[in-house]
């Protein structure tokens, strides 16, 4: 093992070390928190400025930067993104931070708008002089920002998306965490096919990047197979307007709906389809904001199916995920568990286990030689692994469903009965 892959592994596992036990229920589906008044929305340019030799770097901290949707149909995910972000910082601080720095994040509101995470990212390279940016939410607001990044040569942390353009080994500057929208449209269409024997799957996206990325492989998935969309509808992004997308739906007789969308047309969607009496199977991505959906969806929601890309957010088996939990009751002991925040958590680890690796004398491009080295098998019992040709740390994908009380139940098939 490399001095570097050894660095980050020790850095990961002292991350872990003083893991303590704790159990938690899921609890009924609620939102995770609002977003905290330190979200930057506005004001003066120069809050959150850290000025140094390096970018970000002072004597006594490190500044990250993220531009997510904290309003507009998409605001938990933005919010909870920062939630885990924060916990996972607020733990390494009270133990005294990393290398002897504390770190700190400043967050600005694009609202899930493309146009406003390039003015974003932007202010928080050029102006907020950040180390890193980490947790966007999306990807068309990906798409937009990461060419500004990867232009300023600053790195790009852990997306909220599994779009396939970032997973090109050509973005250097990128680090995904997560598995990809074609790993887990591929999952989908296997369970409903071989678990439920289902030939009739019809598809409903976002008619953006985020959307279309769904769409091609929940197409890729099915052409390997021998079969078709039995139809597709389409919607615009920041709105719920489905129900034209729901007659197109409707035409093709579907047995099961795979949907690409973020949780407040998803609701719609599903809520709609029932009043009217059309009942196929309902899957949807991870993106989706699990506990925002089950709220929207409310008594209406068992038996909608979720991928999610991290493990379940209670199950205090794992060590990484008992830590995260420890860490969310110290950071905000009301906010409920959470997809997303664990999500958040998990890119804060990584954020902290490139800066360990890199020693006091951190720049940019130790941090990401640092997180690109091969060798690492997993954080706390989350599978991840990168390479210099792979920017992608984690293929997991988990099947959750709604159960009749609200609350998501894991399952390996998708046959099982829940409650």
């Amino acid at each position: 093992m490399t001095a570097g892959r050894l660095y980050l592994a020790l850095a990961l596992f002292a991350i872990l070390a003083a893991v303590g036990a704790q159990g938690c229920d899921s609890g009924p589906a609620q939102p995770e928190v609002s977003p905290p008044p330190t979200v930057q929305v506005g004001g003066d340019p120069a809050d959150g400025m850290v000025t140094g030799a390096i970018p970000g770097i002072s004597d006594d901290t490190v500044l990250f930067g993220q531009s997510a949707a904290f309003s507009g149909p998409a605001q938990e995910l933005g919010a909870n993104m920062h939630l885990g972000i924060r916990a996972a910082f607020h733990e390494r601080n009270l133990a005294g931070g990393v290398h002897g720095r504390q770190l700190e994040l400043t967050s600005l509101d694009d609202a899930y708008e493309p146009e406003a995470a390039v003015v974003n990212t932007t202010e928080l390279i050029d102006r907020r002089n950040v180390f890193a940016l980490i947790g966007a939410v999306g990807t068309p607001t990906s798409r937009s920002a990461v060419p500004v990044a990867l232009a300023a040569e600053v790195p790009y942390i852990a997306p909220f998306t599994g779009a396939a353009f970032l997973r090109d080994e050509q973005l250097t500057n990128v680090i995904n965490v997560r598995a990809s929208y074609y790993q887990e449209t591929e999952e989908m269409v296997e369970r409903l096919t071989t678990d439920l024997g289902i030939t009739r799957i019809a598809v409903m996206y976002q008619d953006d990047s985020y959307g279309r990325a769904g769409y091609t492989g929940a197409r890729q998935a099915l052409e390997r197979r021998g079969m078709e969309p039995a139809a597709i509808g389409v919607y615009p992004r920041n709105t719920t307007s489905v129900k034209t997308t729901l007659v197109d739906l409707q035409q093709g007789d579907p047995e099961a709906v795979i949907m690409i969308g973020a949780y407040k047309p998803v609701s719609t969607l599903v809520l709609w389809a029932r009043h009217i009496g059309l009942d196929p199977v309902f899957m949807t991505v991870s993106f989706v904001g699990s506990n925002a959906l089950a709220r929207e969806l409310g008594a209406m929601g068992e038996g909608v199916y979720v991928t999610q890309v991290v493990p379940f957010p209670t199950d205090d088996s794992i060590p990484v995920v008992r830590a995260y939990l420890d860490a969310l009751a110290a950071y905000a002991p009301d906010a409920v568990p959470g997809f997303v925040s664990l999500e958040g958590y998990l890119a804060g680890l990584t954020a902290i286990a490139g800066l360990e690796a890199c020693g006091r004398d951190v720049d940019r491009a130790c941090f990401l030689e640092a997180l690109h080295q091969p060798g690492l098998s997993d954080i706390g019992g989350f599978p991840v692994s990168f390479d210099t040709h792979d920017n992608q740390g984690s293929d997991a994908v988990f099947l959750t469903t709604i159960g009749s009380d609200g609350r998501y139940y894991p399952l390996e098939r998708m046959a099982e009965v829940t409650p």
